[in-house]
């Protein structure tokens, strides 16, 4: 099978031969997975979007003087607290999520806080509000039986809205069942190394989530494997495209978009093989409405229409491009680009285990430096090999 009949064709019903032991590994997507309970997993996009519009809708934002706002507390419930902000008519509860932020903002520890009673925890939040500096609160509330405070953010929060970003991606991938190319991924057999891209998707293998905080998505193009060279057995070596992206409109976390080519997704929906990985985050400031319509949506966009012919010439060029015919040469090509000798000699070794001989191209050496990456225990250690990795494959295409 060809390249061209691979990338225009469809993998069989059984699925195709992948080689996981190439490229990085990434458990941003099983950390997910598996954590969310079932309330939280979402079959299709639609049904996605419907739940995180919702709640948009039943909520409202506004920016209030921190000094006009009044903590409310009752001697006879000393769990309950609530506050009462300006021109509302009922006191609105504030989550656990919205306690941590307001004592944040006016500089008390909301683990302490919780400790005491009711009216003890009140009296120093009012304090706070009272002697605010920035003067000026940004509030979510949403009513949904009873009015709760789902956020409060400094003055120049910048929102955006969890269902923007879904909006966003539905665009180019529909429902994200199959309708388009994109979809929730299929699972690789362990057994026999191979990824089967049809797979039901179930509570189980969904990698469509949203809680009441934030939203995170999974998609990949798995319909449409992409050869980008060859394994040392002469069989193609396959790749597909991939992308996750994550917002929280309440603060939780900024909104991200990541983008990359990988080789598998197994049961647990930890990443396999992966390359080309990039990433644009927005933190919600003043201007980041802005930044999501003008940057990240379009880049979203252009990854999905995007050719892959650069990446796969780029790893053609890097599979082509001999640096090292000797051990010599090896050990100096490491070490000139700082790697240690312990590390030096573990690439070379595991490059040696796998392929059956010692590394020669700047593809033997990517590989056998993200290899060294998964063996990390650490993620920051494991990150920055695995960007040293990526430095190396840009630099040869």
């Amino acid at each position: 099978m060809t390249a061209i009949e691979i990338m225009n064709g469809r993998p069989e019903s059984g699925g195709y031969k992948v080689d996981v032991s190439r490229g990085g590994h990434d458990g941003r997507v099983s950390s997910e997975w598996f954590s969310r309970p079932d309330d939280e997993k979402y079959l299709s996009l639609s049904e996605l979007y419907a739940s995180v519009k919702g709640r948009a809708e039943q909520s409202r934002t506004r920016t209030v003087e921190s000094a006009a706002i009044r903590v409310e507390a009752h001697r006879d419930d000393p769990e309950k607290l609530a506050l009462v902000l300006p021109d509302a008519e009922v006191p609105v509860a504030p989550t656990h999520w919205s306690f941590g932020q307001l004592a944040s903002l006016v500089g008390a520890p909301a683990a302490y806080l919780r400790q005491l009673p009711a009216p003890l925890a009140g009296i120093n939040l009012q304090c706070g509000l009272t002697n605010h500096r920035a003067e000026q609160v940004k509030t979510m509330e949403v009513a949904n039986g009873r009015t709760e405070l789902r956020a409060v953010t400094g003055p120049d929060y910048g929102r955006i809205y969890d269902h923007e970003l879904v909006s966003a991606v539905q665009g180019i991938a529909g429902d994200g069942v199959g309708d388009t190319r994109w979809k929730v991924p299929g699972v690789l057999d362990w057994s026999s190394g191979i990824y089967n891209p049809m797979v039901d998707i179930t509570k189980d293998t969904t990698t469509l989530y949203a809680s009441d905080r934030d939203v995170f998505l999974f998609l990949v193009d798995d319909m449409n494997p992409i050869e980008a060279g060859t394994l040392p057995d002469g069989s193609p070596d396959l790749f597909f495209r991939g992308f996750y992206c994550w917002n929280s409109e309440v603060g939780a976390k900024t909104l991200g978009i990541a983008s990359f080519y990988l080789r598998a997704v197994c049961q647990n929906r930890n990443l396999w093989g992966v390359e080309d990985f990039q990433e644009i985050t927005i933190r919600h400031s003043k201007y980041a409405a802005n930044r999501f319509a003008h940057e990240a949506a379009p880049a979203l966009a252009n990854f999905a229409d995007s050719s892959p012919q650069p990446f796969i010439r780029g790893i053609r060029s890097a599979r082509e491009r001999i640096v090292a015919c000797s051990d010599e040469d090896r050990t100096d090509f490491l070490r000139k680009r700082g790697f240690s000798k312990a590390e030096t000699s573990k690439i070379v070794e595991t490059v040696l285990a796998e392929e059956g001989r010692p590394p020669e191209s700047v593809f033997d050496f990517v590989q056998g430096i993200t290899a060294l990456a998964r063996s990390k225990p650490q993620q920051d250690a494991r990150l920055t090999l695995e960007t040293r990795a990526k430095k190396l494959l840009e630099a040869a295409a």
